[in-house]
């Protein structure tokens, strides 16, 4: 018998009263005793309460914050130059095989994860507890990038305010510039003005010796790294409502301004030769394992996976949004801007090199080389060089905040989901606080004068083999602990109101999902590993001493370990022998997926009245024979 108050059913009737609303009672519970001055106890078969999950306004809003976190500076100054580096235009072949058998997948995947259990990184492995390092191991990544990312944007922010200059700072126009660009025969020298002013002005990285002689914070550079951190907590206070609207203008501003520099650079002399030397097929380069791994890792690294912001982003959807949809126009989408970015980077440097009269090939850069000295010499040698310039470095930076957005939603999203109490706007501003703050005061570091050899170490082994392993596991774990044909019906329950074409593209993912993935996920890991042992890193002529190398391979390390430790943690906590211990923490929670929170309370009604139900309740009347 449930106590809930008391309501004497015995005795005359009561006179007639206004009509109450009728409660249905479908589920029994044991009784539960009240106590003195306590709250009425929640409805029947409910759990605790927790504040509804915000959903984006809009289905464009969801599309846009994606592109943005995809389309980054990887897209402007990576993929150009592992395409010519990489044969061409042969290197679309590997690069394209790659975005279908290990992109497509992997971010279907992590979208359908978050869409369908509308949970952060963490919280979303109540569908298979064992694997709850794996998200832990995400979050641990997507802190270590922000916190070199947003170094990158205070660079990008540096150059920004240097450009409202005329003639550049970095130009052979500007006076203090005169003698080094000029040498007896009147060309340009060795170290040009651009790479000058790079190193010594922006960095001041020639006062340093190496990782173990940082030097002072370069404070100019510093004040640009508090004025990126400062503008990412402000686009982020209202959490995705707030960040849903400035993606509006840093999503699609970037490809105004790409196709702008793209019709200026195809103006100039020599732009066709930069190209051709862009897309210049070299088809032996196809027999080369490295092409393929470049290949797969550039498409890895550009859709962002593995870093928990899709998945984050995807938790706020509506369970019937159409992942599969979603996941072919912003994959595809980015891949076409990474190929769309090379025209207008190779036009520009093609112009560059007809001027110093020299081979395209030796001004062309990747990294940073190529977005702050290459391009920005190149865009000084054009008329009204300080608009173009504006132009290039708003660019870079609308897309760096882009990608920080996504990955800093991921880490609040993660901590609120575990700490409910947090979903409070006050504290969720703290917290959002607390962490640029202290991403901010990490950074420092890589500020200082030998701040870039710090970067480089962070770079490189940041989104190394550790975000590798965490997404192999990822797929592995979804295909042998909680079952491909469960994941693919998740699916189709998201979206059984489209058309039947869907059905047999999800056929496709998940024969991928079973070997493909799996297989080239394991290839690109293993070649990682060679190629990290198989020569050390430089940045220049300066190599990465070995305790160096060692503290990178801790930092992947560290992105990874917490898968072991939260399996063995989610394997104890259970009671039985050791299988059916692993058979518990490898079964979904009942508290897993979109629909299961709102399933017990859907049906419930709240009236002004309590209600006491005795045994006869619960018990069907019997009918007398007519």
């Amino acid at each position: 018998m449930l106590h809930s108050g008391h309501h004497d059913a015995m005795g005359l009737p009561a006179p007639a009263a206004p009509t109450e609303p009728t409660v249905n009672i479908f589920q029994t519970q044991a009784p539960i005793a009240p106590q003195h001055g306590a709250e009425p106890p929640a409805p029947l078969g409910s759990p605790t309460p927790s504040p509804p999950r915000h959903t984006w306004a809009g289905k464009h809003t969801f599309l846009l914050s994606c592109l943005g976190y995809c389309v980054g500076l990887g897209n402007v100054w990576r993929f150009p130059y592992l395409c010519y580096r990489n044969g061409g235009g042969v290197f679309l072949i590997p690069y394209f095989l790659m975005l279908l058998l290990v992109g497509l997948p992997l971010f279907l995947m992590e979208l359908s994860l978050g869409q369908y259990g509308a949970a952060g990184p963490i919280a979303v492995w109540k569908c298979c507890p064992i694997l709850q390092g794996v998200g832990v191991g995400m979050l641990v990544v997507s802190s270590l990038v922000s916190i070199y990312y947003t170094v990158i944007i205070a660079w990008a922010f540096y150059y920004l305010g240097s450009s409202f200059q005329s003639p550049l700072p970095w130009s052979c126009d500007a006076p203090q510039n005169a003698e080094l660009c000029q040498n007896t025969s009147g060309s340009a020298t060795h170290a040009s003005a651009s790479e000058a002013f790079w190193n010594e002005q922006v960095l001041g990285v020639a006062h340093s010796s190496g990782l173990e002689d940082p030097g002072p914070v370069q404070w100019r550079l510093a004040l640009c790294l508090l004025a990126a951190w400062v503008v990412v907590f402000l686009c982020m206070l209202g959490g995705i409502r707030s960040s849903g609207k400035v993606v509006y203008v840093t999503a699609t501003f970037p490809y105004l301004i790409l196709l702008i520099l793209l019709v200026r650079g195809a103006t100039l002399p020599g732009s066709l030769d930069g190209v051709r030397f862009y897309l210049a097929s070299d088809w032996s380069k196809l027999m080369s394992a490295q092409v393929w791994s470049d290949a797969a890792s550039q498409i890895f690294y550009s859709l962002g996976i593995g870093f928990g912001g899709l998945l984050s982003m995807a938790s706020y959807n509506k369970l019937d949004n159409n992942v599969i949809r979603d996941t072919l126009l912003i994959a595809i989408g980015n891949c076409c801007t990474s190929f769309f970015a090379g025209f207008a980077i190779f036009s520009v440097l093609g112009h560059m090199a007809l001027k110093k009269d020299v081979p395209v090939g030796s001004v062309a850069d990747s990294g940073p080389g190529l977005a702050f000295v290459a391009y920005p010499e190149a865009l000084s040698l054009l008329p009204g060089s300080p608009f173009w310039s504006i132009l290039f470095f708003l660019m870079l930076f609308m897309l760096g905040v882009d990608t920080l957005f996504g990955n800093i939603e991921a880490i609040t999203t993660a901590i609120v989901d575990e700490f409910p109490a947090l979903h409070e706007r006050r504290k969720k501003t703290t917290l959002l606080g607390v962490l640029c703050f202290s991403f901010f005061l990490l950074g420092l570091l890589l500020v200082t004068q030998g701040g870039i050899f710090w970067f480089t170490l962070v770079d490189t082994y940041s989104t190394g083999f550790g975000l590798i392993i965490i997404t192999l596991l990822m797929c592995v774990g979804i295909d042998l602990c909680y079952g491909t044909e469960r994941f693919c019906q998740d699916i189709v329950t998201m979206i059984s109101r489209c058309p039947p074409c869907y059905g047999r593209t999800l056929c496709f993912f998940k024969a991928c999902w079973v070997f493909f993935t799996p297989c080239l996920l394991l290839f690109t890991l293993i070649y990682t590993f060679l190629e990290m042992y198989g020569a050390p890193l430089h940045y220049g002529t300066y190599a990465l001493p070995a305790w160096g190398t060692s503290l990178g391979v801790c930092m992947g390390v560290l992105s990874c370990v917490h898968i072991p430790l939260c399996a063995a943690a989610a394997v104890c906590s259970h009671t039985g022998t050791l299988r059916d211990r692993f058979h518990k923490a490898t079964r979904p929670l009942r508290s897993w997926g979109a629909g299961t929170a709102s399933a017990g309370t859907e049906d419930v009604v709240e009236v002004p009245f309590t209600i006491t139900l005795t045994g006869s309740d619960f018990t069907a009347p019997q009918h007398s024979e007519s």
